[in-house]
């Protein structure tokens, strides 16, 4: 056995470091280096890749004093530089007051020094089948900004991902940034995580959004995590509910449409069985909290 597999405090590879101060200097070292680049935001994630040998750049390009990839603005919505931290999006009063499903799950990832240090943007990037932010802003019918060569192009977030570890961006792109638009009146949210501790990553998780009308489901959106090799939504469960009265039957024939609707697997975590009969009371819950809350709004 080697010792740099199993010793994670060493970086076994060379590497030649950049740290740009602007979008345009970026995208010139992603368009020279393209697929050997890598980079580097909070580092969670990638670091902890390095360290076990399961990518080996021969460049690092920190996008860390890039101003225009940090922050969090309204504007027709909620816009978050992809550098943005995730103890930024946790502290944020809009994010409290306006998007509290966003603030749920960026809470239970990892602990607060991991929130210190790690970005939006690598939880997105990361593209992890489970990434409790990917799942929100999946619910949230996010888009992502990406620039390159080509310049900007918006992606929807439920496109954004193509399987684990995949996303739709190109060696000479990164993600600037992502936007959420305004929820409606009489909107409730909710968020779930199923983990086999609070800091591990999820064994499964749901993101909910309904929006009420009359007491009649006017709109929603149901999206689960750990599922399904990319975040998923499940359509069949979400055109079932519009129209409906939020029902404890309803909620339940909902449930069971999730169920059938994922293509979970067996891992470390969980059994596939184990994922899709979790699925079923997580949807009940989540569904449930998200009808109460939109009477609040």
């Amino acid at each position: 056995m080697e010792i740099n597999k199993v010793n994670t405090h060493i970086i076994p590879v060379e590497f030649e470091y950049h740290a740009p101060t602007n979008l345009k200097d970026a995208l010139e070292l992603l368009s020279k280096h393209g697929a050997e680049a890598r980079l580097l935001a909070g580092g969670t994630d990638l670091l902890v890749k390095m360290k076990q040998r399961l990518i080996e750049p021969k460049h690092i390009i920190n996008v860390k004093k890039i101003d225009e990839l940090k922050g969090i603005v309204e504007e027709d919505g909620l816009r978050m530089g992809a550098a943005t931290k995730l103890r930024t999006i946790e502290r944020s009063e809009v994010v409290k007051e306006r998007f509290p499903l966003l603030g749920e799950a960026v809470r239970v990832i990892g602990s607060v020094q991991v929130r210190n240090m790690a970005t939006v943007g690598g939880n997105l990037c990361n593209a992890s089948p489970a990434a409790d932010a990917a799942v929100a802003l999946v619910a949230l019918d996010a888009e992502a900004r990406i620039i390159g060569p080509e310049g900007v192009r918006v992606v929807p977030m439920e496109a954004f991902f193509k399987g684990p570890g995949q996303t739709v961006l190109r060696p000479d792109e990164l993600l600037t940034g992502i936007s959420v638009p305004y929820l409606p009146e009489g909107t409730g949210t909710s968020f779930i995580k199923i983990g086999r501790t609070s800091l591990d990553i999820a064994t499964i998780n749901i993101g909910a959004v309904l929006v009420m009308e009359g007491g009649v489901v006017k709109d929603c959106r149901i999206a689960l995590g750990a599922v399904a090799p990319t975040p998923i939504r499940v359509g069949k469960a979400e055109a079932f509910l519009r129209g409906k009265k939020l029902t404890d039957e309803v909620i339940g024939a909902a449930a069971e449409m999730v169920a059938g609707g994922i293509r979970p697997i067996t891992d470390i975590r969980a059994t596939a069985e184990y994922r899709r009969e979790a699925s079923k009371a997580l949807t009940r819950d989540a569904l449930t909290i998200a009808g109460k809350r939109s009477r609040r709004r």
